[in-house]
């Protein structure tokens, strides 16, 4: 065993692996950059000797040597709220498995000076791409201001003129509504997300469609702020407007709303059934267990990734001026899957004395 091996302090470079492995420090860099003209025993001996030596590959020295950085920068906001905070982890773990890094930077969302300085803060580190997890419209606005120079994806604003991913939420809304109507429900109200929000708002359009193709009167609408609080406070209004379901344009506020109905003597489904709409982890532990629709966030990191990076999903991007066309662009939106729990039932009988 070399003395490097046996302890010695300094870190483990090319150098050492190409010494270990008896080839030229020139085809320890071509199998670290996945070079196709590498005879496969010789890529066998030099990974063999990196994983003998514990060498961890240097994503700044790989840079300089490619010019490719194999980063790709996060644009977020309200990283709180389950949706940035999933769409964040999955980016990563997605990056990840095909060999890249991620940088985040955020910025309050609609904030025109905060966005540039988080774009100028990601391109200076030399991203290859960015990803926007901050689904407002005036973000986007801000975005399509800049000279970004690296490519552009955005998150969740299809049909709002960005080019990006999404999961379809205007099915995903229809799929909550129809849930609701197939059991017979017909007086049908939406707990919908701020204004501001381009899921929110594509939420609200699926409810609307979906009451208008089933020849549905209107129903109430609404405006939470994505917490359980807001639901919570929305149940007297709820109450008083005599609706037998709510679609919750979250499972947060879908949580609050069955707690404020509870605490008001009204059962969950039993007088008032709940659909909400993202499926976090605790929904199946709600009482009741609440019936929802599922986004697959993982999925649609992959294809962001995959199109940042040039993936099986598509051949990478365009030039990178502002938020650009990008290979994923005309793929069909993610699918949403609509999971049946118990807070829907069939809509109480009217009492025969009233």
């Amino acid at each position: 065993m070399s003395e490097l091996r046996a302890g010695a302090a300094r870190t483990v470079g090319v150098r050492d692996v190409a010494a270990l492995a008896g080839v030229s420090r020139q085809t320890v860099s071509r199998v670290l950059n996945d070079h196709p003209d590498v005879a496969a025993e010789t890529t066998a001996r030099v990974r063999q000797a990196m994983d003998e030596l514990g060498y961890r590959m240097n994503n700044a020295a790989r840079a300089l040597g490619t010019r490719r950085s194999r980063t790709i920068g996060i644009l977020a906001s309200d990283t709180l709220l389950y949706g940035p905070s999933r769409s964040i982890a999955a980016i990563e773990a997605s990056a990840r498995d095909v060999g890249y890094w991620v940088s985040a930077a955020f910025a309050e969302s609609g904030d025109p000076d905060a966005v540039a300085a988080a774009v100028e803060h990601l391109v200076a580190q030399g991203v290859e791409g960015i990803v926007v997890v901050t689904p407002h419209a005036r973000t986007l606005q801000a975005l399509e201001a800049l000279h970004v120079g690296v490519p552009v994806l955005t998150l969740q604003s299809a049909g709002r003129g960005s080019r990006g991913l999404s999961v379809d939420q205007v099915a995903g809304a229809r799929l909550a509504v129809a849930a609701l109507a197939n059991v017979g429900h017909t007086r049908i109200a939406h707990l919908a997300g701020p204004a501001h929000w381009l899921e929110a708002e594509l939420r609200a359009d699926g409810f609307a469609a979906e009451i208008a193709a089933r020849g549905l009167e209107p129903g109430l609408v609404l405006e939470g702020d994505w917490t359980a609080r807001s639901g919570y406070e929305a149940a007297p209004a709820v109450i008083d407007a005599g609706v037998t379901a709510v679609f919750a344009a979250n499972d947060q506020m879908a949580l609050g709303l069955i707690g404020g109905l509870h605490e008001a003597g009204v059962a969950v489904p039993g007088d008032v059934s709940i659909v909400g709409f993202d499926d976090v982890p605790d929904a199946a532990f709600y009482w009741p267990q609440l019936t929802t629709v599922r986004q697959d966030f993982e999925e649609l990191a992959r294809r962001a990734v995959a199109a940042l990076t040039g993936g099986a999903d598509g051949d990478g991007v365009a030039d990178g001026d502002g938020v650009v066309d990008t290979a994923a662009s005309d793929l069909p939106p993610v699918e949403p899957v609509l999971i049946e729990r118990r807070s829907v039932a069939a809509p109480a009988a009217p009492n025969a004395s009233s």
